[in-house]
């Protein structure tokens, strides 16, 4: 397989489907690395709540786009497509294919159409003014907007009015919109994992489970308050971290803790596949697989799909 000419597999999927195993048995049935396509995984120090999964590596599958930020700092989209780029240039000038992983719809989709973006300076007058207004008065800003950022993970006000900040942003300089608008598409193809409602919402519960009982996430969550990582920015992360922190620091008792954050990854993975089928009519299609089919079997089908496009 010419790895250079190839297109690109992108695997895409809800929250806690698998997507890391099918993509390391593509990577090593094709020979090659994994690019991440999640907006928390880049976060040194944030093992357990982001689910990096290392041990599914193994020691031969690299990796990109893993652990490249510390804790405590807000990594966007304009450094995500630009560490993405140079990644796939990089794995493919060494004759490699990238498989890109992930459930960030924003980073997948803005990828896959060439988006290139300034990098949006933030706007203390706005800040001000949004500074007060709940998360559901924010949430109603933004969907009124025409916006490129991702909702899916708005779940936090300062997430929000960072995406109100963006959208004000490119309303403001039309030319950096129609820039990102009309960039020049890689090619791929893009591998959907496909799990039914209940079954869904069994394994996230279960993980969670596991996440909170067995691997310490959330004395994972002290360790980083610990270190100095300020708490406020942990919950901007949001989901684990936003629901663990305010557990540490008292706020919410554990039982709160556990049921409202169940809750909120339940609703963040229903928003991340409305995400993918929305991308779906976007333009993008996407190869759907069962989230439970044998992962030798999900790498050998992409694989023929690549191969299938290079015969034409």
């Amino acid at each position: 397989m010419n790895s250079a000419a190839s297109p690109i597999p992108v695997i895409v999927g809800p929250t806690a489907c698998g997507k890391t195993r099918k993509g390391v048995a593509l990577a090593r049935l094709t020979g090659g690395e994994i690019v991440s396509a999640d907006s928390r995984q880049v976060y040194r120090g944030m093992d357990v709540g982001t689910g990096k999964d290392l041990a599914d590596y193994g020691t031969d599958v690299p990796y990109h786009l893993i652990d490249i930020a510390d804790a405590g700092t807000k990594y966007n989209l304009f450094q995500y497509l630009r560490d993405c780029r140079a990644a796939v240039a990089d794995i493919k000038a060494r004759g490699k294919m990238p498989v890109i992983v992930g459930g960030t719809g924003l980073y997948v989709e803005s990828f896959l159409k060439g988006i290139e973006l300034p990098e949006v300076p933030e706007n203390t007058a706005l800040r001000a003014e949004l500074a007060g207004r709940s998360l559901e008065e924010l949430a109603a800003m933004l969907a009124g907007m025409k916006r490129l950022h991702n909702t899916t993970d708005i779940d936090t006000t300062q997430r929000a009015i960072r995406a109100i900040e963006i959208e004000t942003y490119y309303a403001e300089h039309p030319e950096a919109a129609s820039k990102a608008k009309g960039a020049e598409r890689p090619c791929a193809i893009v591998a959907g994992l496909d799990i039914g409602r209940d079954e869904r919402r069994s394994m996230i519960s279960a993980r969670l489970r596991r996440r909170l009982e067995q691997e310490d996430m959330t004395g994972e969550v002290e360790r980083l308050l610990a270190e100095g990582v300020d708490p406020e920015t942990l919950i901007y992360y949001g989901l684990e971290y936003k629901y663990l922190t305010m557990y540490v620091l008292g706020r919410i008792t554990r039982a709160e803790m556990e049921r409202d954050l169940e809750i909120a990854i339940h609703q963040f993975a229903k928003r991340q596949m409305t995400w993918w089928r929305g991308m779906e009519k976007r333009g993008f299609p996407i190869h759907w697989f069962p989230y439970d089919m044998p992962d030798a079997e999900f790498a050998s089908a992409v694989a023929e799909l690549i191969a299938a496009y290079g015969r034409g």
